[in-house]
């Protein structure tokens, strides 16, 4: 997947108050290009998770149209949609929807066992870079919600990817580590020649970005 457009989109929550909206995505012709980083400045509120989960197809209440690659996404097959998400499209959940009965590994090793992309050394290193090789045996719902965080991007990342979607991804992070997750994100993208989408709604990670769009 090349391109992510969007044609005059707005979630069905704001309908009516369009005359209220100043945003540069709801109601525009936006476009998001492979291979590019865009950082989506909000308020709370605004609608960016709603974005995300519009692109990867967990949500539909919206008037406009969405394409990928030029095809209108409301004409995908739950089949597509399944490949697409295993194969174009990694997120990063704002409630990071991590298995709180398994272990970090565990929830990685569940993502990697369907799409075998990574091997299980370089899923180590990424613990290590990240600070929680010691966490790999500790249940998520023992964990600190940043090391969650750090945990649901490892498992974001095992897989191939054309767009990655990060929802506020440094929320609960400081700025060692959120600098350790921009340079692993930014390190994967380059490698597979893909775009990157973050949310933000203060705190944003540090990044050349291609573009601020304001929500």
């Amino acid at each position: 997947m090349n391109t992510i457009t969007l044609k005059n989109v707005l979630p069905r929550v704001f309908s009516g108050r369009e005359n209220e909206l100043t945003s540069e995505i709801w109601l525009r012709d936006v476009e998001f290009q492979r291979g590019k980083k865009y950082l989506i400045e909000a308020a709370s509120g605004t609608g960016k998770s709603s974005l995300l989960a519009f692109l990867i197809g967990y949500r539909h209440d919206y008037d406009g149209t969405i394409c990928f690659d030029g095809r209108d996404i409301s004409t995908l097959s739950t089949a597509e949609w399944v490949e697409l998400r295993q194969r174009s499209l990694a997120l990063l959940f704002q409630e990071l929807r991590l298995f709180p009965e398994l272990t970090a590994w565990e929830n990685v090793e569940v993502k990697n066992s369907l799409t075998g992309f990574k091997d299980m050394n370089s899923v180590s290193r990424w613990f290590e870079a990240f600070g929680i090789a010691d966490k790999k045996d500790v249940k998520i719902g023992k964990m600190s919600f940043g090391q969650q965080q750090r945990v649901a991007m490892i498992r974001a990342l095992a897989q191939p990817f054309d767009f990655l979607l990060a929802d506020e991804p440094i929320s609960h992070l400081d700025e060692s580590n959120s600098r350790v997750m921009a340079e692993i994100m930014q390190e994967e993208a380059r490698a597979q020649g893909a775009g990157i989408i973050v949310t933000s709604i203060g705190k944003h990670m540090e990044m050349d970005y291609d573009f601020r769009i304001k929500m």
